[in-house]
């Protein structure tokens, strides 16, 4: 499953890219998806619902076995 996870990374980077922002798969642990928000999108105050309405609807909707995606700030 890691690998199908980090293949739809790849298809959301160049989206985010257009705004200047990028997209970097940290870990996949007990079906949830950590993610880091990174460039534009780190500071942009729609980050939240980015990835609640746009990377987790669209993780929930190409592998279902994901419960959710977590955006992290390392």
């Amino acid at each position: 499953m890691e690998e199908k996870v980090k293949a739809l990374i790849e298809e959301i980077k160049p989206f985010l890219a257009q705004d200047g922002g990028d997209i970097e798969f940290i870990r996949l642990e007990d079906n949830y998806v950590y993610i880091k928000l990174t460039g534009a999108c780190r500071n942009c105050m729609f980050q939240d619902d980015t990835v609640a309405f746009g990377i987790e609807a669209l993780f929930k909707d190409r592998i279902p076995e994901i419960e959710g995606v977590i955006n992290v700030d390392l």
